[in-house]
């Protein structure tokens, strides 16, 4: 049984600012006796343009982002998952795109694992929205397989990877298999009302995982706001946790426990026998 702790910011496009969240929330799920607290996607900014996003990206052995949570995760002895922005190779036609990475920061403050993101938000609609992810950030070439934490087997997948079964599904039927499955995200406000919570009880109960997303809140900037309500879900498909989608300036955690024998229950009660030889492997 372990103790773990979700947390809810609102990024900008300054890095101080946003380290000073992560900073609160950390402190917050320390006081609470957590063990490893889960922050949003992009945790480190959101930018306003794609421009910006670029020439705010910094590789992980140089962002005083990045080094200022692992200080913390050292001297907390608190492992800490966290969504960042690195930068990428230029395109082929010379502009550069960034990286949206997750990174495993371990209770010795190292960079124990990291992943990037590999689906884009890519909407191009007919006198309608236009929105390519995929135009200022580089996709990821592969899943990384679950790896030991203190909290089980965690696999680790971004936003809107969420919209796919299949990667969740081949981390739980990996070796070794996932036990909990991350989707740090900044959802949008429109598609968070009708898909967000369906989407991460789908994901938790067909891989009989515990799902655990925490999610950005609230206005970022003038083009750009973000639906909250950071989940941790059970294998049975249950909300433990549940934060609110509207941001009044604090940072926020939720915080449960996590328990092996709840997630051997949930595959006891409904054993999932795939029939691999009638439609093959994730």
């Amino acid at each position: 049984m372990t103790k773990i702790a979700v947390g809810q910011i609102c990024s900008t496009n300054d890095l101080h600012h946003n380290l000073s969240q992560c900073l609160t929330v950390t402190r917050k799920a320390v006081e609470a006796g957590a063990k490893v607290i889960f922050l949003p996607e992009a945790s480190d900014y959101i930018a306003s343009s794609a421009a910006e996003s670029v020439s705010l990206a910094l590789p992980t052995n140089r962002s005083p982002f990045v080094d200022g949570l692992r200080k913390a995760a050292k001297e907390h002895g608190l492992a800490i998952n966290v969504g960042i922005h690195e930068p990428a190779d230029r395109k082929e036609d010379g502009s550069m795109r960034v990286k949206n990475t997750l990174l495993w920061i371990d209770e010795l403050g190292e960079i124990a694992q990291k992943y990037q993101k590999l689906h884009m938000f890519d909407v191009d609609i007919a006198d309608g929205p236009r929105l390519r992810e995929s135009d200022s950030v580089e996709p990821g070439k592969a899943l990384i397989p679950p790896f030991p934490t203190s909290v089980g087997n965690v696999g680790m997948l971004i936003c809107f990877d969420l919209r796919f079964p299949e990667p969740s599904l081949h981390l739980a039927q990996s070796d070794p298999p996932a036990s909990l499955i991350t989707y740090p995200s900044a959802f949008t406000i429109p598609t968070g009302k009708v898909h967000w919570s369906p989407l991460l009880q789908a994901r938790a109960i067909e891989t009989q995982c515990f799902v655990v997303a925490a999610a950005q809140a609230g206005q970022h900037n003038e083009k750009r706001a973000s639906y909250g309500h950071s989940m941790i879900v059970d294998p049975w498909g249950k909300i433990l946790v549940e934060l609110g989608g509207e941001w009044n300036g604090e940072p926020e955690i939720g915080v449960c426990e996590v328990k092996d024998e709840d997630l051997e229950w949930a595959r006891k009660q409904v054993p999932l026998k795939r029939r691999w030889d009638a439609y093959g492997r994730c």
